[in-house]
């Protein structure tokens, strides 16, 4: 399918895991995309293997003048911007509300949720501009349900869940559509911080899932890719759970 042809979309967090898979499905619907990350290293690699319809570019998501001209990037390379996917997140550190850091807290709240609102400041008007489109922020089925020892991951994708319904209400004039994918767990990098392997984790994490297994980033590429595209058209201010039937229980 060509649901994004001709469209633009800047994704923030994309070197690898969800964002890269987004990146490749998003190129392979025919969208033109700015892989943006903190690692540029990884991004310019990624968006290199893309072809030309990729270009990368360094963001730190929670400096506004670096979201500016990321943004400023997207639009002078490609000359519009149609969609946002934002998949930034710190690396989350186990802890309790009294054990844990208060940079640590600070850190994943700037990451994922002031970064989203940093991003987001930017992106919408050029979207606006471009005759509207489509925002699409990465949550989790902890922004849904908690989990132990997750406080600031927890409150981080609870805030980008409802900071999601909140743009949707403000900019459905401006036929900007703003939701949020909430995936359950994914088989990226990110759990091999807490797993030997892939096998690992999807047999100590899959069996609280409905399906009874983790996820493969491409499936929540896929949904993302979605939310992009004009078959979500009367679709905005929803979370979309792609968790397996993790938060059913």
């Amino acid at each position: 399918m060509n649901r994004l042809e001709g469209s633009v979309v800047l994704i923030a967090g994309a070197a690898s895991g969800i964002g890269a898979a987004i990146a490749r499905r998003c190129i392979g619907e025919g969208a033109r995309v700015v892989c943006a990350d903190y690692s540029l290293d990884p991004a310019s690699a990624l968006a290199e293997a893309l072809g030309p319809s990729a270009a990368a570019c360094q963001c730190d998501v929670t400096q506004i003048e670096s979201a500016r001209s990321a943004v400023e990037f997207a639009r002078q390379k490609f000359g519009r911007l149609d969609g946002l996917v934002h998949n930034a997140a710190a690396p989350s550190t186990s802890a309790t509300v009294v054990d844990l850091d208060e940079g640590a807290w600070r850190h994943e709240i700037d990451v994922g949720l002031t970064g989203a609102f940093l991003m987001s400041k930017f992106t919408v008007p050029a979207i606006a501009a471009s005759g509207g489109g489509s925002v699409v922020f990465i949550g989790s089925q902890f922004g849904r349900v908690a989990t132990t020892r997750a406080v600031a991951y927890c409150a981080a994708k609870a805030g980008l869940i409802h900071l999601a319904k909140a743009m949707a209400v403000d900019h459905a004039a401006d036929k900007v559509r703003v939701n949020s994918l909430s995936p359950g767990a994914v088989a990226t990098t990110r759990l091999l911080r807490r797993f030997a392997d892939f096998e690992a984790a999807n047999a100590g994490l899959g069996p609280a899932h409905l399906l009874g297994r983790i996820a493969d980033p491409d499936e929540i590429a896929s949904a993302a890719a979605f939310l992009l595209s004009s078959d979500a058209s009367f679709v905005t201010g929803s979370d979309m759970l792609v968790d397996g039937g993790y938060a059913t229980r």
